[in-house]
């Protein structure tokens, strides 16, 4: 694979500490990315939100605006990991669907792809711009978009399971199920919309745990250990 694009769920980013940054686990992924880049392939990366805000575990405000300020928690995500990656020694860039004033830069295919093929790391904050739509959507759009050979799902979990394994101790985890399945089974492997719409263009995912030492490295070297997701 030469380019891919990372999905990092927030909590994920946030470590044992659950809420904020846990900036050793950051600078971990940023160290196992640079070891990508290095190797010449091009990353672009996504960040859930879910470290600072959960719209939709709110019952007090409209759904829209419970969104858009989910698609603000995940620019303040982009624009903190995207300078741990620079920390670490890498160029990034971080594209949003709407005029952040001068923190980011307005999101086009032909933009970022210049950035990638300039060996720039790329982050994609605030999902698709509008609300009903999760970051799992946006980042399978902008991998779509993109043209990545691939979706990287890093997760708080290893893979994917028949139930959720937070509640059920026998819950039972695939190393290998087609996207079709996925939807079948509703899974939540991702949501229902990001889900038809790797069906539909043919993406594939692999999806691991964030946590698991050199999980990123080892997903592209061929250690992997999470759940493949076929089309």
């Amino acid at each position: 694979m030469k380019r891919v694009l990372l999905k990092l769920s927030g909590e994920a980013l946030a470590g044992n500490k659950k809420m904020g940054f846990d900036e050793a686990t950051c600078l971990g992924v940023a160290k196992q990315v640079k070891q990508l880049v290095d190797d010449g392939v091009q990353v672009a990366i996504v960040t859930g939100g879910g470290n600072f805000w959960r719209g939709r575990d709110s019952e007090t405000i409209d759904r829209v605006k419970a969104d858009q300020i989910g698609m603000l928690a995940t620019v303040m995500n982009c624009m903190y990991v995207s300078d741990v990656f620079r920390f670490a020694g890498m160029e990034t860039e971080v594209f949003t669907p709407f005029v952040c004033g001068a923190f980011t830069t307005l999101f086009s295919k032909d933009a970022a792809v210049h950035a990638l093929n300039g060996g720039k790391v790329i982050f994609f904050a605030g999902g698709t711009g509008h609300p009903y739509f999760s970051t799992d959507t946006g980042a399978v759009l902008h991998a779509i978009e993109i043209e990545a050979d691939a979706m990287l799902l890093a997760k708080a979990i290893d893979g994917i399971y028949d139930s959720d394994p937070k509640v059920n101790p026998e819950a039972k985890k695939y190393d290998e199920i087609s996207i079709q399945d996925v939807i079948d089974k509703k899974l939540k492997a991702v949501d229902l919309t990001a889900s038809i719409m790797c069906l539909e263009n043919k993406m594939p995912m692999l999806v691991f745990g964030l946590n698991e030492e050199n999980s990123i490295v080892n997903t592209m070297s061929g250690k992997f250990t999470g759940t493949k997701v076929t089309v």
